[in-house]
């Protein structure tokens, strides 16, 4: 193995940076803590994350106790150099309440004024409106639902849906209108959750299996 080489971070007055681990498969923020040279040069040469515990004053190699190693998929420096991503894939929860993400006490934001229904964000917006699908197919109100509209006309519906979508994409492609790629765009993505979550497959599934092919670095493990 060739020697690791530690990129410069703007380390602060304890020698330490932020560093934010994220899944590779769902793009789910799981948690922050502290690197330091060391720590940041254990995480890149042994493929699993190690942290700088600042309350303990001493190396955390995080999973070492509970199972629940984070393994190196990528890592980024920020504009500023001074803080990093860790691109993840997870054993287990990473929190040490057994949650996955340590991010989970939602602060309440301010009512909407316009009326509109603001989305329940979490882990990421696919996931977050796949969630949303789920919510209104469960509830199964016709009247107000599209979504209830759709699945109550039968699942074939849902299919020819995404059928007639991906056509219309590849309609707005072919006369190269920005505005009508992205429109048409987000009702594939959308009609394609609704046909997911018909048949019980998760974005994360579709997340993971994408980094299982491209791997480290965004190359495909074939042409690694």
């Amino acid at each position: 193995m060739s020697e690791v080489e530690i990129p410069e971070v703007k380390w602060n007055e304890q020698g330490l940076a932020p560093a934010v681990c994220q899944d590779a498969g769902t793009g789910q923020v799981l948690t922050l803590a502290w690197v330091n040279e060391e720590s940041l040069r254990l995480t890149l040469e042994k493929g699993t994350v190690h942290f700088w515990s600042r309350s303990r004053g001493e190396l955390w190699h995080k999973g070492a106790t509970s199972g629940n190693y984070l393994h190196l998929v990528s890592a980024r420096l920020d504009c500023d150099s001074d803080a990093l991503v860790f691109i993840v894939k997870p054993d287990g929860p990473a929190c040490h309440t057994n949650r996955m993400s340590c991010f989970f006490n939602e602060v309440p934001l301010p009512v909407q004024e316009d009326g509109e229904e603001a989305l329940d964000f979490d882990q990421n917006l696919l996931e977050s409106v796949y969630r949303l699908i789920l919510t209104r197919k469960e509830a199964g109100d016709t009247d107000s639902s599209y979504v209830a509209r759709l699945f109550a006309r039968g699942e074939e519906r849902v299919l020819e849906k995404i059928d007639e979508e991906a056509a219309e994409v590849v309609m707005a492609m072919r006369e190269d209108d920005p505005d009508a790629i992205t429109n048409e765009v987000a009702d594939l993505w959308f009609h394609t959750l609704v046909g997911m979550a018909a048949r019980g497959v998760p974005p994360g599934r579709v997340f993971a299996e994408l980094a299982r092919r491209f791997g480290r670095g965004g190359r495909p493990e074939s042409e690694r």
